[in-house]
């Protein structure tokens, strides 16, 4: 998400490096690449409007930091102001000791209001202990009832049903009455949408609303869609009074007009992004890791709590103690790769390390399906070996990878490389383990993904990761790297030479 955004305000702020003192002409030249920016981005014209001249009253004004570089000061303007337009701070979902808590699902039908109660029920139920129950009350469209009690299912999340009535306020009646005697103490209100705004629709979820008295009610939009998905957000909140919004397909939306625009237009903030298909792939919404992600700075904190959520604890600590012992295996590497694949893909991964990390590298869809081939393929090398294999790489001979070949599809090069690049793997862990590395980065983070594929540093990589310091030597073989560039030994090599002479 913000792509597009993204890559043209970092080089906007990269063209003022060098400039030795910021004047008028050097600001001007600047907003102007960003205002277009923002507006090739869908972004609201007022808002890019008046996020401009923000920019400008800050740059020219006392508030700029003189302690900084002028490139520094205008990224720091930038970054500030960007928070801002989203809303600041993260809004959390708030509740009361009320039984039960209300949260009407509201939006537009198509736009992903049944999914998105799955999603953001099952994360409540997973991180903030609440126990959801929900109901739908969309009587309109065949099967909605039945779709949600599949994403319940699905989610682990119970779905009050009442198949005698088609009444939505019978229904909502009668999912408060069984969660306040059963202990639910959050119920989540998935109402009907149509294809488009309609007085009926609105006076129905005006009378849900005065009967259950939701503590939220959430308006749910195709982040696709841009300002449509901002104008629909205005005349719902203009009409039952919305309290935040959630924006689905976050992840296929590169321009990203709608996540920067509602904030300012509406006064009501995002509090959920959708970023896939998975139930599990919804994030709450971080102004400040997000301005991070738009201006090349990462965003680890999301990151690592990702791999908090993901990747077990006691598997990680005993995979960190192999690592400083030098006795990580290929098949602690292969347990690596499984937990790496809870992550997602590569290219999210990467889109959350900041950029003096990946060196600015971005992965096209076609390197990021390429990268997922290749894990398969590395997988299926190290699952043809025996376990005795897995846990002694010496005791693969010429006859061994052979039969390894046969059996994962691949070829004796392809063995070959992939054994190179574990064997430079345990050099750098090696290395990285003196430099006191594994002990300054977190235990999580470094048994979960830094440790084992991190430290998957081979030669090489996908054509054009030559920046990630040879990154893509993790993907094992066929990956583009070229099977006689040793350049992490090497350099290794060098460092023990240099003492010597000394």
């Amino acid at each position: 998400m913000f792509e597009s955004l993204s890559d043209k305000l970092k080089s906007t702020l990269k063209n003022l490096r060098g400039q030795g003192k910021l004047t008028p002409e050097h600001v001007d030249a600047a907003l102007r690449e960003i205002r277009m920016a923002l507006l090739e981005a869908d972004v609201n014209y007022k808002v890019a409007k008046d996020f401009v001249e923000s920019i400008r009253a800050k740059a020219e004004g006392q508030e700029v930091w003189q302690g900084l570089n002028p490139h520094e000061q205008v990224v720091k303007i930038v970054y500030d102001e960007l928070i801002n337009l989203m809303g600041g701070t993260s809004s959390r979902l708030v509740f009361t000791k009320q039984i039960p808590n209300v949260v009407m699902i509201v939006g537009l039908q198509g736009s992903g209001k049944t999914t998105s109660t799955g999603k953001i029920s099952k994360w409540l139920a997973a991180n903030q202990e609440r126990k959801p129950l929900l109901v739908s009350v969309d009587v309109y469209r065949p099967a909605a009832r039945e779709q949600l009690r599949v994403v319940g299912g699905a989610v682990g999340v119970p779905v009050f049903q009442n198949k005698e009535t088609n009444d939505p306020l019978t229904l909502v009646r009668g999912a408060m009455k069984h969660a306040h005697e059963t202990g639910f103490d959050t119920l989540f209100i998935d109402t009907a949408g149509r294809l488009h705004i309609d007085d009926e629709l609105m006076v129905e979820l005006e009378s849900i609303k005065a009967e259950t008295k939701p503590i939220e009610v959430l308006f749910v939009a195709d982040a696709m869609t841009g300002q449509d998905a901002v104008r629909s957000a205005e005349v719902f909140h203009e009409r039952i009074g919305i309290t935040g919004v959630v924006l689905t397909k976050m992840d296929g939306d590169a321009r990203g007009g709608a996540a920067l625009s509602i904030k300012q237009v509406i006064g009501q903030p995002v509090k959920f992004v959708g970023v896939g298909e998975k139930y599990d792939a919804i994030e709450p919404f971080y102004p400040d890791r997000v301005a991070q992600r738009i201006l090349g700075m990462g965003d680890v904190l999301t990151l690592i709590e990702e791999v908090q959520g993901k990747i077990s604890e006691d598997e990680a600590q005993e995979q960190l103690l192999k690592m400083t012992r030098n006795q990580f295996t290929l098949e602690d590497f292969r347990a690596q790769l499984g937990q790496f694949k809870k992550l997602g893909s590569m290219s999210k991964v990467m889109k959350m390390l900041p950029e003096q990390l990946t060196g600015g590298l971005a992965l096209s869809d076609e390197q990021t399906a390429e990268v997922d081939h290749q894990m398969k393929r590395t997988e299926a090398i190290i699952d043809s070996m025996t376990k005795q294999e897995r846990n002694d790489h010496k005791l693969l001979d010429a006859s061994r990878k052979t039969r390894i070949a046969g059996g994962s599809g691949t070829s004796i090069s392809e063995v070959n490389q992939l054994i190179r690049q574990y064997e430079q793997m345990k050099k750098m862990m090696a290395q990285m383990n003196k430099g006191g590395l594994f002990g300054g980065l977190g235990k999580k983070m470094m048994g979960g993904l830094a440790g084992g594929l991190g430290g998957m540093m081979g030669g090489g990589g996908l054509p054009g990761m030559g920046g990630m310091g040879g990154l893509g030597g993790l993907l094992g073989p066929g990956s583009g790297s070229d099977p006689g560039d040793d350049t992490a030994p090497k350099r290794i090599k060098k460092k023990k030479r240099h003492k010597k002479r000394k």
